[in-house]
């Protein structure tokens, strides 16, 4: 699904900007003044146009994209000044398709717009699309930059917010229903992952700035992947012993690109090295064992297996959810640990199998662990 691109058309400033905020949620958003040309006019959906039709300037500004359009419908909100009769003649010879108040606030404006615009969904139905959109780009471009070994860390960080903003307002089945329809593997897996432990981290209420940690080491720890040559990433049958030894080596292979890129966050850091390292010592690539492995890289690894077992592969069918969980447990307490596999599946319900005491005791955990990763 393509980006949706608005223009915020403005000659005040601190109002365009404030549009453009409430506006960027959904929408791709750029904004524009009463001098516009109206260049790449066939990938904008709609306008904010917020001017002072008593200037020449936006008047001829409007009539070039009314004749840019050349009669081709095009949603425009637009912000009055005075709500005269006059006035509004004005605005809807010159395009205008809604016209509201000047004390109207931005995210009604923007809602009224987008009314126009997709109709048929609501404004939580267009957050979690234009989060997922976002982030599949994001993955895309990640996995073409990580195969000349370098990644751009701040990219992933814009999307940390929307990822976590998708999973509040639009819940976590509305982002699985859109993965699944990926047709990349890896893109796939990484967008399910990050969706799970944004929704998890919800779940156990963390600190928001420990929700953006683990989310961003969620992004980038199967990064090494990109190192790995297709025809083992995409084999439909078993790997042999020396595939499986290519495969496996994208743990530390990521590990190293994160810190060839400039990664300094110690959590994603971990969680790209040790997502496939069990509490058994039986994982890899160190053989982590017990306490050694941190509470955060516990957490997103029971992430990666849920999401591994739940998504087709080349291999096998999906798993069901009940059957994933089945498995999960039978892996505790040799490789996970149960109590957080219990977690994970209360927040997949979304009910209070797990305490509210035992919730906050695993919160403090995490947070804890996450301050210990922090300074180590």
């Amino acid at each position: 699904m393509p980006l949706r691109n608005i223009v915020v058309l403005t000659d005040r400033p601190d109002r365009g900007r404030a549009l453009a905020e409430a506006a960027r949620p959904v929408a791709n958003c750029r904004m524009a003044g009463p001098t516009d040309d109206w260049i790449g006019l066939n990938h904008v959906r709609g306008v904010i146009a917020d001017l002072s039709l008593e200037r020449t300037e936006a008047q001829r500004c409007l009539g070039v994209l009314s004749r840019r359009l050349d009669g081709r419908p095009l949603p425009m909100a637009y912000v009055m000044r005075t709500m005269r009769d006059g006035e509004l003649k004005q605005a809807e010879k010159l395009g205008a398709t809604a016209c509201f108040p000047p004390h109207a606030l931005p995210r009604t404006i923007v809602t009224g717009l987008f009314r126009q615009i997709a109709p048929e969904k609501t404004m939580t139905e267009l957050l979690v699309e234009h989060s997922f959109d976002r982030a599949e780009l994001l993955f895309t471009d990640m996995f073409r930059a990580g195969r000349r070994g370098r990644i751009d860390l701040a990219a992933a960080d814009d999307e940390i917010d929307p990822i976590l903003h998708a999973m509040e307002d639009g819940g976590l089945w509305r982002w699985l229903d859109l993965v699944q329809a990926h047709d990349d593997m890896t893109v796939r897996h990484c967008l399910l992952v990050a969706g799970l432990a944004a929704h998890f981290m919800l779940h156990l209420r963390l600190s928001i700035g420990d929700r953006r940690s683990f989310v961003r080491a969620a992004l980038v720890h199967d990064v090494g992947k990109t190192k790995i040559p297709l025809e083992i990433l995409l084999k439909p049958g078993a790997l042999t012993a020396e595939e499986m030894k290519v495969m496996r080596a994208h743990a530390a292979l990521g590990h190293e690109m994160l810190l060839a890129s400039g990664m300094t966050d110690r959590l994603a850091l971990a969680v790209t090295r040790h997502h496939h390292e069990m509490l058994d010592g039986s994982g890899y690539p160190d053989g982590l064992s017990g306490a050694a492995i941190s509470d955060p890289v516990r957490l997103l690894t029971i992430c990666d297996i849920y999401a591994a077992l739940t998504e087709d592969r080349p291999y096998r069918a999906a798993m069901s959810q009940a059957k994933a969980l089945e498995i999960l447990r039978g892996m505790a307490p040799a490789k996970l640990e149960l109590a957080l596999v219990e977690a994970f599946a209360a927040s997949l319900a979304g009910d209070g199998a797990v305490s509210q005491a035992d919730n906050m005791a695993l919160s403090g955990r995490i947070n804890s662990a996450n301050r210990g990763t922090a300074r180590s």
